[in-house]
């Protein structure tokens, strides 16, 4: 009998059958060999159940039904993808063994162990486990099968993180929901992360500036020219610092202290996907989640980069031979230069900044492939330009300084000048901004207390002065200034916050010691973020994120009900760490499952004795900026039906995060996909005298209702019996009129429309309905 190769997508599928099995049959929907039958999932076959299917009172939400904790959870296809999943089953009969191709992640093997455990297959099972998808990974990876029983511990892993996500959210999302009457979805990961914004919010809001005054000075030395601020106490009087400028202005100075000191920068480490989000956030404006798709894609379709789903910095030695062959085929590209100059001495397994197994677990950090980038499109090459050059720069040197620090006496006044003069640029001649001459760098003060920043003043011309000599200030003057208050949330500062569990941590040793408690994992952090806006949570100003009325309620009201856990940054990561445990078996799945059931039920029997909210609580203006598309600060009609399990209004990071329903990277987030995440029901109507205005049939299987013109988007009418179908009025970027959402609903698609995605790119595209069963739309060029 054959061998069954089970991989996470189709594509992936074909890469691995062209390598094991070139001269096999494609039969569309599996490859046939003479050794493998290759097939594949398409993300998440299979779902966790929704409370009905359990009891069918749990059809409406009701109080009194709560807690929902199902002793055994029950699993059903995806509708959706049922027939993917018929054909798995028919083709295993044919095959006495199998191997799990999906992702090398944790995700991936979830995917595998829910198709196992519906299907009920029986045989045993091998683990390929590869970080990319060149020919040559995959043919080692065959050669070197791992046993699946290796990877219980990480299967168990798995199964608890979405049974807990499900059970959390489901209650806690029920519970607040009846009880304030308007649609509130919590969940284990995304309330704390919405608790970060809201309490970054607060002490914006609470901020009082202070002015206060700096003097700088400007001296001469022959011919150095340098530049010093004053020291001592901060001053509040403009008089004063007046005062101060005048005194010293014109006057002689002596030199009281010069220090030199010899400083390197090192390259920074390689990206993790965090770290990736992080700089693509802010060097190219992207989103957590487009980063993440186009990282993907570069990934699956181009095979250019390793697996990017990835926590760790660092390589292990066998990785070490396989960085050097990747720079060899960077050769004549637009590299080529950089690539010729590179030292490959400087890449070796000794180089703990880079090659540290003990820092990488399930993969390595994301490195580029050897095979050639063709074919890219326009994020795709910013994205793999990211990654290129941080992978070149750990082949160079370190960046040299010299660090003059100079202390100048003027009318027994302190001014004290920092200056980082540039020996060699090293690593940074990657990175053409490093080149500007007398940059003024400011130190990095995540705190944003202006009276802690130290200028300094970077400069590539030579400078030196003589101690024994004296100096002459030519001028003065104080300057008016404010303290600044903390700054808003952007996605690549939150990812940040997320990854050490809120904590202000910048020493990076600590930071990587955070990583397993951390909020969410690198492949669904992404996710979450989408979630909150999707979920009429939080909204975008430019970069920044900004929390709506919505928002700021419901963390008001979890914290009032007594259930600050579910809000606890800290206490959640301490959650994610026991995940990592479980994976590693040094905990319990059990005792684990048994706490997230004690804690669901704490939170229903707390928001039972809470007082209802007023209605007018969650509403209120959205702050200025695009918001179009998002879901009314808590006018969103309750619906009769959410999943934990598929990212509905339950509020659980469930299964699907941002590895099964990807929508186009584009995508904005007030799109039709909030539909899916934030909608489940039909957005509040206005009604007039006779009646909502029909636009058309509901495209949902089996549904029989219509689509009406609500206040803010397009609904259907059996939105009280659970139809999640809506279309948002306001989508990419323009107001849809009742003729092209006819259009979506009649044939699928518009007509060429001037579409905004996320990050203000202006495309003239189609609309295409990519899922009838919620009203997710994608575009089409």
């Amino acid at each position: 009998m054959k061998t069954l190769v089970i991989a996470e997508k189709p594509d992936m599928g074909r890469t691995i059958a062209a390598v094991i099995e070139p001269k096999a049959a494609n039969k569309r929907t599996y490859i046939e060999g003479s050794d493998y039958i290759i097939t594949w999932a398409i993300g998440h076959l299979i779902e966790l159940a929704e409370p009905d299917k359990y009891d069918e009172k749990y059809k409406k939400w009701r109080f009194e039904h709560l807690p929902i904790i199902p002793d055994e959870f029950k699993l059903l296809p995806n509708p959706r993808t049922k027939d993917q999943l018929k054909v798995i089953k028919e083709v295993a009969k044919q095959c006495d063994k199998i191997v799990n191709a999906c992702d090398a992640g944790r995700e991936g093997q979830h995917i595998f162990s829910l198709i196992q455990r519906h299907l009920k297959l029986k045989q045993p099972v091998k683990r390929l486990w590869i970080s990319d998808l060149t020919a040559e990974t995959i043919r080692s990876g065959f050669q070197q099968l791992k046993d699946g029983s290796d990877f219980d511990n990480l299967t168990r892993a798995a199964r608890a993180r979405s049974e807990a996500d499900w059970i959390i959210g489901m209650n806690g999302s029920r519970a607040f929901t009846t009880k304030h009457n308007v649609l509130l979805s919590v969940g284990r990961v995304q309330t704390p992360v919405l608790a970060l914004i809201y309490d970054r919010q607060k002490l914006i809001e609470d901020f009082s500036s202070l002015k206060f005054y700096e003097v700088e000075a400007f001296f001469t030395q022959e011919q150095t020219e340098y530049r010093g601020l004053w020291q001592g106490e901060r001053i509040t009087d403009p008089a004063k610092a007046e005062g101060i400028a005048a005194k010293v202005k014109g006057k002689p100075a002596r030199i009281a202290s010069y220090e030199v000191k010899d400083t390197k920068e090192y390259p920074f480490k390689l990206y993790d996907l965090t770290l990736l989000q992080r700089e693509s956030n802010a060097k190219l404006g992207f989103s957590a989640k487009k980063t993440l798709d186009v990282a993907q894609a570069l990934y699956e379709k181009h095979k250019v980069i390793s697996y990017p789903r990835t926590n760790s910095n660092y390589v292990t030695e066998q990785n070490i031979p396989e960085m050097h062959k990747t720079l060899s085929a960077l050769q004549g590209t637009a590299y080529d230069e950089w690539v010729r100059q590179a030292n490959r001495n400087l890449v070796h397994k000794n180089n703990k900044a880079i090659c540290n197994p003990a820092k990488v677990e399930d993969h390595h950090a994301i490195l580029p492939t050897g095979k050639r980038a063709n074919g890219l499109s326009a994020d795709e090459q910013k994205v793999y330009d990211l990654i290129v050059r941080r992978f070149l720069s750990q082949f160079y040197p370190a960046a040299e300084y010299k660090v003059h620090t100079v202390l100048t006496e003027v009318e027994k006044e302190t001014f004290k000048t920092t200056v980082k003069e540039l020996l060699q640029l090293g690593w940074k001649v990657l990175y053409p901004e490093s080149k500007k001459d007398g940059k003024r760098a400011k130190a990095k003060d995540d705190k944003g207390k202006e009276e802690d920043e130290a200028e300094e003043e970077e400069t590539s011309e030579p400078f030196s002065l003589n101690a024994s000599l004296g100096a002459h200030c030519r001028d003065a003057a104080a300057k008016e200034k404010e303290t600044q208050p903390p700054k808003a949330f952007t996605e690549g500062t939150l990812l940040k916050a997320m990854e050490s569990a809120g904590k202000q941590i910048e020493d990076e040793e600590l930071r990587d010691a955070m990583k397993d408690s951390g909020l969410g994992t690198p492949a669904t952090r992404a996710a979450t973020i989408e979630r909150l806006k999707h979920v009429g949570y939080v909204t975008m100003q430019g970069k920044r994120i900004t929390l709506t009325p919505k928002g700021r309620t419901a963390v008001e009201l979890i914290r009032a009900a007594g259930v600050e856990l579910l809000t606890s940054p800290e206490m959640t990561g301490q959650w994610e760490r026991r995940l990592n445990e479980i994976s590693r078996g040094q905990a319990s799945d059990e005792t684990f499952m048994r706490n997230v059931k004690k804690f669901a039920t704490l939170i229903v029997d707390k928001v039972r004795v809470q007082n209802r909210a007023a209605r007018t609580a969650f509403e209120g203006d959205e702050p200025a900026g695009k918001a179009g598309g998002r879901t009314a600060a808590g006018k969103t009609r309750r619906s009769a039906k959410a999943s934990g399990t598929d990212g509905s209004a339950a509020g659980a990071e469930g299964p699907t995060s941002a590895r099964s329903s990807r929508t186009t990277a584009g995508q904005r987030s007030g799109g039709a996909s909030a539909g899916q995440a934030a909608g489940r029901g039909a957005p509040a109507a206005a009604k007039p005298a006779d009646g909502p205005r029909v636009v058309g049939a509901c495209p949902r299987p089996g549904c029989g209702g219509t689509i009406f013109m609500g206040k803010k988007g397009y609904g259907c009418s059996h939105y009280k019996t659970g139809c999640t179908f809506v279309i948002w009025k306001e989508s990419f970027g323009r107001s849809l009129t009742d003729s092209q959402v006819k259009a979506l609903l009649e044939k699928g698609k518009t007509a060429k429309l001037k579409l905004e995605r996320q990050g203000g790119e202006e495309v003239s595209a189609r609309l295409v309905l990519a899922d009838p069963s919620t009203g997710r739309l994608e575009t089409e060029e």
